[in-house]
């Protein structure tokens, strides 16, 4: 079981900026991917960037060059450095954990986080 606790939604202006934090605990096996999803209402979750355990990055098109994944030494707490946040950025951010042990699947979500970007 792997529990992730995120924080670091709000509110901000248009070209402001916001920096989403995920801790994750519990059982943690190797390797793994962590990251970072969005959802706009009535839509299903879309990627927006994700974090190896051997710190590789993976970005969506639509945030490439705004925002940044990055994670602790031992890649358990991710970061979402959001910069030139837009309106279209509103939208609920959920922290993702996945992994495979003996060949089982394990993913995990955070409870999400509200992301407003209004004047």
């Amino acid at each position: 079981q792997v529990q992730l606790v995120e924080s670091g939604g709000g509110l901000v202006q248009p070209g402001g900026s916001l920096r989403l934090s995920c801790a994750a605990s519990g059982i943690i096996f190797r390797p793994f991917v962590m990251g970072w999803y969005r959802q706009f209402p009535g839509k299903q979750r879309e990627l927006v960037a994700t974090l190896t355990s051997d710190g590789m990055t993976n970005h969506a098109d639509s945030v490439k060059g705004r925002f940044t994944v990055s994670g602790d030494n031992a890649k358990t707490t991710v970061y979402l450095q959001m910069n030139s946040l837009k309106p279209e950025d509103t939208a609920v951010y959920y922290c993702n954990y996945k992994a495979q042990r003996n060949k089982v699947q394990f993913e995990y979500w955070g409870q999400g986080t509200q992301v407003t970007v209004s004047s």
